[in-house]
């Protein structure tokens, strides 16, 4: 049997603090072989990123050391080489990608130009040559027309494009080894099915290594030769991915497996639905509904439709999801039910009140509505614990009298499953999943009778995912919420939601019950979204490019 590529053994990282030294790192031992796709699975907080810096000697702290074990790459030792050979080891030897790619691209600086960097560097090549070699690689991940596109700036791409950027400028220095670190986690289920494409077609051509951190099993289910499972700092399995996923031999990974949001094989028993009362009054009612935002130049000015003639209904007690790819206009649509958006033309009527029409039937809404937010942690103040956020809301609120306060924020946290300990909390020292149960504590202080979530899960990890989409449903069954779920996981919006909206380029392409929608869509789109969908299922492969994009010219002339 050959040596590993990359050979980890023993691998530890300690912290020191002042209370003394903690282990982040507890002696992880693991290697990759030429050409490989090794899974990196586990929560937040249980070493995977930590790890893969400490490959290349690039920890997040100054206090934070390698402590012990051994680093060999090629069979050379990195753990004490010289930081004149790490150098070249980054970008040259390991190239990574990241999660959010609009932090780690320079706003100021043109795309080209950030891949021509590295080439530079590790080439040392001149300005032509470089500029040369990066419009190649452009071209290698996709950019249609690299050439020009060579000197547009991130802010012009979407989301896919800027990756690919990202992936171009990890790939232009010809490493050996790619690490990329949660690489899709942001993107639409067609985006990230390109992106993982792209990546296994680049492993193929080059014979890449590649070490993928997610927290999804259903992409290293498809993509990964391996899967390493982490918890705590440390290896808890490793394994062949059929093996590992058809019998996992530790409970924590059995428990990551159960969390993982499936679609299900075939037609589910439907979603039990609230009988509506005769006569009974929709929540939001939408009518011919457009939304318009202006573009263009000084010169030429024009309008982009980001909601185009919407028409939707949402009754008492309904949960509905909203899915579709970015821009295509589902957060648009939430703002403008909230009244945070301008309407340029139709209706949206909150309980019988057309919003768009008077001051009164907006105060009504802003009191009886709230919202939870994609990003637990931006979305609560940091200088704030969880008790006085919570108190603000009710004192602006009116509803309830002041010496009730302080104990109406201990039942918040107990509908939300919080010790009541976090009252005294900042959301500094709270997980990302804790975060978010405040955060829908904070939105259940206003009594409200309808909750919009945009995005509140995608930040965050498939076991946490799990829990705040149970406490949803429970909300839900308890208070008789109505409950309007923004979401680019389409399995997620499957077991939540009774009905499903389908968006594209501003219009319902597609809408029903969540159970006929998914089983049998009728619109091509829906059909290309629900393709794309990564599957736990080794066997059953992602959809192939051409036939996405056949999905999407057909969907585009329908």
């Amino acid at each position: 049997m050959s040596a590993p590529l990359l050979a980890i053994t023993d691998l530890t990282v300690v912290h020191d603090g002042d209370a003394g030294t903690r282990a982040l790192l507890d002696a992880v031992s693991l290697d990759l072989a030429q050409g490989e796709v090794l899974g990196l699975v586990g929560e937040s907080g249980s070493g995977k990123s930590l790890l893969c810096r400490s490959l290349v000697r690039l920890l997040p702290s100054s206090r934070l050391r390698i402590a012990g074990g051994s680093v060999k790459l090629a069979g050379h030792e990195l753990t004490d080489a010289p930081e004149s050979v790490m150098l070249k080891v980054r970008g040259g030897e390991i190239g990574m990608i990241f999660q959010n790619p609009t932090s780690h691209l320079d706003p100021v600086m043109r795309i080209g130009d950030q891949v021509a960097e590295g080439i530079r560097f590790h080439q040392g090549l001149d300005a032509r040559a470089a500029r040369a070699a990066a419009t190649d690689v452009l071209a290698q991940v996709g950019f249609s027309d690299p050439a020009r596109q060579y000197d547009s700036y991130p802010h012009e791409f979407s989301g896919g494009m800027r990756q690919r950027a990202m992936i171009a400028a990890a790939l232009s220095c010809d490493p050996k080894i790619l690490i990329a670190d949660e690489p899709t986690t942001a993107l639409d289920v067609t985006i990230q099915a390109q992106i993982l494409r792209l990546l296994m077609d680049i492993r193929a051509k080059r014979g890449l290594s590649v070490i993928l951190i997610t927290h999804d099993l259903g992409i290293v289910a498809q993509v990964c030769d391996r899967i390493a499972v982490m918890r705590h700092g440390r290896v808890v399995e490793v394994g062949e991915k059929r093996g590992l996923l058809a019998a996992p031999s530790h409970a924590y990974t059995r428990s990551l497996i159960a969390s993982h949001p499936s679609l299900p094989e075939e037609e589910a028993a439907p979603k039990a639905e609230k009988l509506q009362m005769p006569g009974a009054v929709p929540v939001v009612d939408i009518e011919k509904l457009h939304v318009r935002f202006a573009s263009g130049g000084l010169f030429k000015r024009s309008s982009v439709n980001a909601v185009d003639g919407v028409t939707l209904r949402v009754m008492p007690g309904e949960t509905v999801g909203i899915v579709g790819e970015s821009g295509s206009g589902k957060s648009t649509l939430a703002r403008a039910v909230l009244g945070l958006t301008p309407v340029s033309s139709g209706a949206i009527r909150f309980d019988g009140n057309d919003i768009t029409s008077g001051r009164a039937a907006l105060a009504t809404l802003r009191r009886e509505t709230a919202m939870v937010f994609q990003d637990p942690f931006n979305a609560l103040n940091p200088r704030m614990t969880i008790g006085q956020m919570l108190a603000e809301v009710l004192r602006v609120q009116g509803k309830i009298e002041s010496a009730r306060i302080p104990a109406r924020c201990g039942e918040l946290l107990d509908l939300v499953g919080l010790g009541r300990e976090f009252l005294d909390r900042k959301p500094r020292s709270m997980s990302g999943g804790q975060c978010q149960r405040a955060g829908i504590a904070r939105a259940l202080a206003v009594d409200p009778k309808l909750i919009i979530a945009d995005e509140c899960v995608a930040a965050l990890d498939v076991t946490i995912q799990a829990q705040i989409v149970e406490l949803f449903r429970g909300l839900a069954e308890r208070m008789s919420l109505t409950l309007i779920f923004i979401a680019h996981d389409l399995a997620i919006v499957r077991n939540l939601c009774q009905r499903v909206v389908v968006m594209h380029r501003g219009a319902i392409v597609e809408e029903g019950r969540s159970e006929d929608v998914f089983s049998r869509p009728r619109h091509a789109y829906t059909a290309a979204l629900v393709a794309a969908v990564p599957h736990i299922d080794p066997d059953k492969p992602l959809l192939a490019p051409p036939k996405m994009a056949t999905a999407y010219a057909h969907a585009a002339a329908n």
